[in-house]
């Protein structure tokens, strides 16, 4: 024993005593982009920083999310974990974290690398202190007091970030030293956007922000060779999901969840790259994966709890046959929709298809591209492809060919050719949902209650008899897209003992409204359950068989009285009613009174309200 310790305290006295061999390595991150660089062979683009590490690394050409969207993203990178698995699966949300859990720089500072992150986190959860040595605007690896320890340093660059394209101003300032694009000459303007000259000056905007983050990497690099360091240092270069323009960021298509990824390995390291210099690789990657491959690539064993599997270093374990994504509340919106990717096909099952792709939400509605949608829908000018995402529903699940159809366009879902492609997908995130333990598939409202009674999030389906209730709850979210055929297990659903099964059977009695008011007796009963999440779906389903007359004092009470997400899915469904809202008037417009309170009220809610009033009334009111 007191060897242990002593041979414990040597180490924690001198950590480049057992790192001084080890590699430095450098994360050069950065905000909503996809590979729209010179390297992935995009003709418009201006990344000479970037393209210049491609030609002395490794670029990945299968590199994905597992959302499409930052906060949720990072989650899982800086723990290895799904953001579904640990409660971070909703954007703006602060999950606690079990003890066992932690970010993976814990176990590199207790391997003796100084780390330090410059300076954005996000992680929707708080870190422990011992999380990094700086995380700062400051933080570099410069500050480290012994020069010779090796160093983990992060750098974030906001540039590109969809605030640099939406705002005048911050576009102005992080492209004053960059040569513009004309948006004129670009050839890469999506199909499923329409193609008038307000598209083309954000697509062009945006390849001017990637420009301006360009030159940023190249800053970084410059550094390091200044410090003498170059040669010591592995340097990966990725972005946090795709372009933050609509039908990208916060989706699950590749315009979403696929994203660059460049990773240099200097010669006195090679054993541990990838490949050769200027090399690709198809290899399947998640960047739920880079916290795992950095610890490989340092020498520090991979937790068994992490979900991420390393792509870099040695003795790497057998690469993904799939990579997975997920997308839950957005802001104020919730539209749960899953994602199974192979290297070809991806599948996608949406969950709420009662709702439309473009739902409303305060922040992409105020930038000039998803209000130039809007407008030249109104005229009836969309082409087909951007016409197809103002449809008032989606399909249940929808299958595509990326090689042929990259911008995921086509649905293959029903054509019988690829009925086992299909069978086999659907199989692989069925399977997923049960082996990670997908939290999202509970209602946000019973999770709250939840993680207060078990401590944490992670915890929810890790209890006693919680392997049956996932399946129970994945059963019952699949039951309620399948139709009147669906009808009697959705009813039985509703009699489960968990709210959680109970709330899926009332959403699938409520989609099937339009044949008639089936499950009408059941729904009134619910009305009296005790999870208001439960009475909010079954008066949902209610109004939706137009019977609004029970069912709007349960919403309008739920909109006063409840918690917080509680709220939200009340003003949602008055959202969802349209003009049968119209008697709730009164309830509505006191949710806006929230806004001056916005921790204890709830911000959505009142977002949600104002358009729901807006829709109403003819107004055009503006709530933060």
């Amino acid at each position: 024993m007191r060897i242990v310790l002593y041979i414990a305290v040597v180490l924690l006295a001198s950590p480049s005593a057992f790192a001084a061999d080890r590699p430095n390595i450098v994360w050069l991150s950065c905000e909503d982009i996809s590979s729209h660089l010179g390297c992935y062979d995009d003709p418009h683009a201006t990344t000479p920083n970037i393209d210049r590490l491609a030609t002395e690394g490794v670029r990945y050409t299968h590199a994905f999310v597992a959302a499409g969207v930052c906060a949720p993203c990072r989650s899982t990178i800086i723990t290895g974990m799904y953001q579904t698995s640990i409660g971070t699966q909703h954007m703006r949300s602060t999950a606690k974290l079990p003890d066992h859990i932690t970010p993976f720089t814990i176990y590199l500072r207790d391997a003796g690398y100084y780390c330090t992150n410059n300076s954005k986190k996000d992680y929707q959860f708080k870190e422990p202190k011992a999380t990094w040595d700086e995380s700062s605007g400051k933080a570099h690896w410069r500050k480290r007091k012994n020069k010779d320890r090796p160093f983990f340093s992060v750098f974030n660059f906001t540039e590109c970030h969809e605030s640099g394209i939406a705002s005048d101003a911050k576009y102005r300032k992080v492209t004053q030293s960059v040569k513009k694009h004309d948006p004129k000459s670009l050839t890469t303007l999506p199909p499923y956007y329409p193609d008038t000259p307000d598209v083309r000056a954000d697509w062009g905007r945006y390849y001017d922000v990637v420009t301006a983050m360009d030159e940023r990497v190249g800053q970084i690099i410059e550094q390091l060779k200044e410090d003498g360091l170059y040669e010591d240092t592995i340097v990966i270069y990725w972005s946090d999901h795709g372009v933050g323009l609509p039908r990208a960021k916060r989706w699950l298509y590749d315009s979403g969840m696929r994203v660059p990824l460049v990773v240099r390995v200097p010669k006195k390291f090679q054993p541990l790259a990838p490949g050769v210099a200027g090399s690709t690789t198809n290899r399947l990657v998640s960047l739920m994966d880079l916290g795992p491959s950095v610890l490989n690539l340092a020498g520090v064993k991979v937790p068994k709890h992490m979900q991420g599997v390393a792509f870099l270093g040695s003795g790497l374990p057998q690469a993904r046959k799939y990579v997975y994504g997920a997308r839950d509340r957005m802001d104020e919106r919730y539209d749960i929709i899953r994602a199974v990717r192979d290297r070809r096909f991806k599948y996608i099952r949406n969950y709420e298809p009662f709702k439309t792709y473009y739902q409303y939400m305060n922040t992409p509605e105020k930038g000039r591209l998803m209000r130039e949608i809007r407008r030249v829908a109104t005229a009836g000018d969309l082409p087909p492809s951007a016409k197809l995402f103002m449809e008032p529903t989606k399909p249940v699940e929808e299958l595509y060919d990326t090689a042929s159809d990259p911008h995921e366009i086509n649905n293959l879902a029903d054509d019988p050719k690829y009925a086992d492609r299909l069978a086999e997908m659907r199989r692989a995130h069925m399977d997923w949902v049960l082996e990670t333990k997908d939290i999202g598939l509970i209602p946000e409202p019973e999770i709250a209650i939840r993680e207060a009674k078990f401590g944490n999030r992670f915890a929810i389906l890790r209890q006693s008899g919680a392997e049956t209730l996932m399946e129970r709850v994945r059963d019952a979210a699949t039951l309620s897209l399948q139709g009147e055929t669906g009808l009697t297990a959705m009813l039985e659903a509703t009699r489960d003992e968990d709210a959680a099964v109970r709330y899926w059977g009332a959403i699938g009695i409520g989609n099937l409204a339009k044949q008639g008011a089936v499950g009408a007796e059941r729904m009134h009963e619910l009305l009296q359950d005790d999870s208001a999440v439960v009475r909010v779906a079954a008066a949902r389903a209610l109004c939706r068989m137009n019977h609004a007359n029970e069912a709007l004092p349960v919403l309008t009470k739920v909109l006063a009285d409840g918690a917080q997400w509680e709220r939200l899915h009340a003003i949602i469904a008055l959202d969802e009613i349209d003009e049968m809202a119209r008697p709730a008037l009164h309830a509505m417009k006191e949710a806006l009174n929230y806004r001056d309170d916005f921790d204890q009220r709830g911000k959505y809610t009142v977002r949600v309200a104002n358009r729901a009033l807006n829709e109403l009334l003819g107004t055009d009111d503006i709530v933060p």
